[in-house]
């Protein structure tokens, strides 16, 4: 098509009302070479969108079925925490219309997979998973670190969490290092968690928020290491042995970035979700996925040695790796190479 043609017909498509000012013979063409051109475009844009990730079911589709075999094959030692995340989840996005947002907040020692199982639910229901445009990562340490800055933070919060799900409305916000953020900043996003149909035009209902803290670590260890002096099983531990205890250590912790936070006050977390210290066997368990990642062969030699390596506490009953698996994709570098 000559770009003189090219033009009249994009002039047409954006200026419909000047059609009537060209003789009908013209306006018969024009007309029509605009329709055919409207579908041109429909048919593009369909390709651009089968290439490039957009907010549609076609890139954003949740499988609960890959989520549920990630949680049993992937996860070690959190029995409790993965059927809270698979009934939370599940339950969430099988409701045509929630009512508010999904919040979770995700406990426990540093390694015990709280990062991990963020992004287990990201890559079951988004087809880029963890690379999507559509899930933020904010670190309080990175994102947030000065204190005198807190106000400045609290409107750049709230004005990207309004901007990205007004992008997408099925967006998902990780906040890590919650022990770390400031007090009162997480609270400035209070009402976008809230139970509001709109906001300024903006519905939050179908965004998840995901937060990730160490805080209520020590209270859930207390719970695991009193089974394990009782000589009861760990799996016997239920979701109502830790949930209120953790839920008041969190608020009362001013170091818990839920402090006295309305989040909790006005009962808009969802589910406290705790994660249970890991034990040998669940770093043994770790060390062999992650040889497995890597297109290795598991030699389980190698992995109790590295295990055997870990500190562990209580320091006398050596239960609870102090590190949990953290540590595991550089560790493992160092027992893998020849002596």
């Amino acid at each position: 098509m000559r770009p003189r043609c090219k033009l009249l017909l994009l002039w047409v498509l954006w200026n419909p009302a000047a059609v009537a000012a060209i003789e009908p013979i013209s306006t018969g063409i024009a007309v029509g070479m605009a329709a055919a051109l409207t579908g041109l475009f429909a048919s593009y844009r369909d390709i651009f969108y089968y290439f490039q990730e957009s907010c549609r079911p076609d890139w954003i589709s949740y499988n609960r079925t890959g989520l549920e075999q990630a949680l049993q094959k992937k996860l070690f030692g959190q029995h409790v925490a993965s059927r809270v995340i698979l009934k939370a989840v599940t339950g969430y996005m099988n409701n045509p219309n929630p009512k508010k947002p999904l919040v979770l907040s995700l406990h426990g020692w540093t390694g015990t997979g709280k990062n991990f199982v963020s992004h287990l639910i990201a890559e079951n229901l988004y087809t880029e998973g963890m690379h999507s445009r559509f899930v933020h990562l904010f670190t309080a340490t990175a994102h947030f670190p000065h204190e005198k800055d807190l106000e400045m933070y609290k409107a750049q919060l709230q004005q990207w969490v309004k901007g990205n799900v007004s992008n997408c409305g099925r967006s998902m916000f990780i906040f890590d290092e919650m022990d770390k953020m400031q007090t009162g900043l997480i609270d400035s996003i209070k009402p976008y968690l809230d139970y509001y149909e709109q906001l300024d035009g903006v519905s939050y209902r179908k965004a998840i928020f995901i937060l990730l803290s160490n805080t209520g670590g020590e209270s859930i260890g207390k719970v695991a290491l009193d089974f394990w002096n009782a000589g009861r099983e760990r799996e016997e531990i239920e979701l109502h042995d830790l949930e209120k205890a953790l839920s008041l250590s969190v608020f009362n912790n001013k170091k818990s970035g839920l402090w006295h936070t309305s989040l909790i006050d006005k009962n808009l977390v969802d589910y406290f979700v705790p994660f249970l210290p890991l034990e040998y066997k669940h770093v043994v368990q770790c060390g062999l996925n992650e040889m497995v990642t890597r297109g290795l062969k598991p030699d389980t030699n190698v992995v109790e040695q590295m295990a055997k390596d870990f500190i562990y506490y209580p320091k006398e009953e050596r239960l609870f790796s102090v590190p949990g698996c953290k540590l595991i994709p550089n560790k493992l570098n160092f027992y893998l190479l020849d002596p």
